[in-house]
């Protein structure tokens, strides 16, 4: 099933590097010991490319990276087979810390991302283009750090499309209305990232995205609308929380091949969302993808037309 001989670029503009620790507990009161740090680099542009190669989707990451924390970012991803392609920048990345204390809690704290110059984006832009012209597919996930402007989505997606390359998004807010105009491929959204707009879907397709693909929060359903038609899928008997980081990403993810290969609208949302759903379930910090779970969810994947 893979796209032989094809590389899908992934592009993380605001990449993170999750620091986790073991705690003996937590107090106020004087110094809480902890582990030694465990580095796990993170950010949905991440997620989407862990998924596809654990498919057997050949992949690249770019983005941008620097510093220390940009090192270990790389380092984690080699582990596992993932190329990168990162545009070097001057600052670090943001840092996620876990804390995780001995009844399962986990305290987690996030830093602000890394303020990104004209010249660094000016650099960064460059590397894309010439990534982009031997690409299968462009996904573009994630936030957008400090100083980058909220049409920074808008015109990279300009770019894929100029190359004839397809193009993803996952976006939110302003970034995400802003790029519907320049004709993605297709967009992800969620209904808790723009807020005031019953149809969301409908309103993309109308800005200019070529399908929309709406997760929705509060029934757990994934909704893909076209020019032409709606569909709705859920995982039957399941319970998926089709907006968590993880499952966002692999939702994305499952959306790529279908496109290359030209399935239905069912069978990708089917592939999607199993893929989802079990990628969501595996261990943290686990990149392997359990496929015989995969198999078993494909056929309680319910996708029906809507009404």
């Amino acid at each position: 099933m893979s796209v032989s001989g094809e590389v899908i670029m992934a592009v993380t503009l605001n990449p993170a590097l999750h620091v986790s620790y073991t705690a003996g507990g937590l107090s106020a009161d004087g110094i809480n010991p902890v582990s030694r740090p465990a580095y796990r680099a993170g950010g949905r542009g991440i997620t989407v490319a862990r998924v596809l190669q654990a498919f057997g989707h050949d992949t690249v990451v770019a983005g941008l990276a620097g510093g220390a924390g940009g090192e270990l970012i790389k380092e984690d991803l080699a582990r596992t087979g993932v190329a990168t392609a990162f545009t070097q920048i001057l600052g670090e990345p943001r840092r996620i810390h876990d804390f995780a204390g001995p009844d399962g809690q986990i305290l987690r704290f996030g830093e602000p991302g890394p303020y990104i110059t004209t010249e660094e984006l000016g650099r960064f832009a460059a590397d894309y283009r010439r990534l982009v012209m031997s690409a299968a597919a462009v996904v573009l996930s994630g936030s957008l750090p400090d100083g980058l402007p909220a049409e920074t989505y808008g015109t990279l997606v300009t770019y894929a499309a100029d190359a004839g390359v397809p193009v993803f998004l996952d976006a939110g807010g302003e970034e995400l209305l802003h790029a519907a105009t320049h004709k993605p491929d297709l967009v992800l959204a969620d209904d808790r990232r723009v807020r005031g707009d019953a149809s969301l879907g409908s309103t993309l397709i109308r800005l200019g995205a070529g399908a929309a693909v709406v997760a929705e929060t509060r029934d757990d359903l994934v909704r893909v609308i076209t020019e032409g038609q709606e569909w709705v899928a859920d995982v039957a008997a399941g319970d998926v929380n089709v907006t968590t980081v993880s499952a966002r990403g692999a939702l994305m993810a499952g959306m790529v091949p279908g496109h290359l290969l030209g399935w239905s609208w069912p069978d990708r949302l089917r592939h999607a969302l199993a893929l989802a759903a079990v990628w969501a379930a595996e261990t943290e910090g686990s990149d392997q993808l359990d496929k015989t779970a995969y198999e078993q969810l494909l056929t309680k994947v319910s996708v029906k037309a809507a009404a």
